[in-house]
């Protein structure tokens, strides 16, 4: 079976958390409590291939950017989410990464208009971008399994098999 290591990054408030738990519990979390480091496992099968997703919720503050070194470090692919009511911009580099405008379901209080989203997506070496809802149960699933794909056409299945051979070997 497949692991792959994933982290969704974005400022604080804006519901990654709440995508994560409606991701792996099926719940809405309504109430917002910050973050400061969220670790999730769930197992799914991604086009035919049965995987297990170790998901690290990370803070939305700048006061926990010491453990951001390290996730960043060891993570396979990046969820960046935003509230559509809420602009981020940032610099990165060529990893599989999905841009996530959070709170479709608020679609009447929208800030951050769907081309300016896409725009700022291509600019990030144009990522792919879903709108989401996890109160709408919209997209939720379809955030990891795209990055699990992304993860998948960078990284050949004979790397990975190389890989797990040369672990048992140690």
């Amino acid at each position: 079976m497949h692991e792959y290591k994933v982290v969704v990054l974005g400022s604080g408030g804006i519901g990654k958390s709440a995508l994560m738990v409606q991701f792996v519990q099926g719940i809405f979390v309504e109430k917002y409590d910050p973050t400061i480091e969220d670790p999730y496992r769930k197992q799914v099968e991604i086009d035919c291939q049965q995987c297990t997703l170790k998901i690290l919720d990370t803070a939305g503050t700048e006061q926990f950017t010491v453990m951001r070194d390290l996730y960043m470090k060891n993570a396979l692919g990046f969820a960046v989410s935003y509230s559509i009511t809420i602009l981020l911009v940032r610099d990165t580099e060529d990893v599989p990464m999905i841009f996530v405008g959070n709170k479709c379901d608020l679609e009447d209080k929208r800030v951050v208009g769907k081309e300016q989203g896409q725009n700022l997506a291509r600019r990030w070496c144009n990522c792919a971008i879903l709108g989401s809802s996890a109160k709408s149960k919209i997209n939720v699933n379809e955030i990891v399994y795209d990055l699990v794909r992304q993860i998948n056409r960078k990284t050949p299945m004979e790397k990975k098999k190389l890989k797990k051979k040369s672990r048992l070997l140690l």
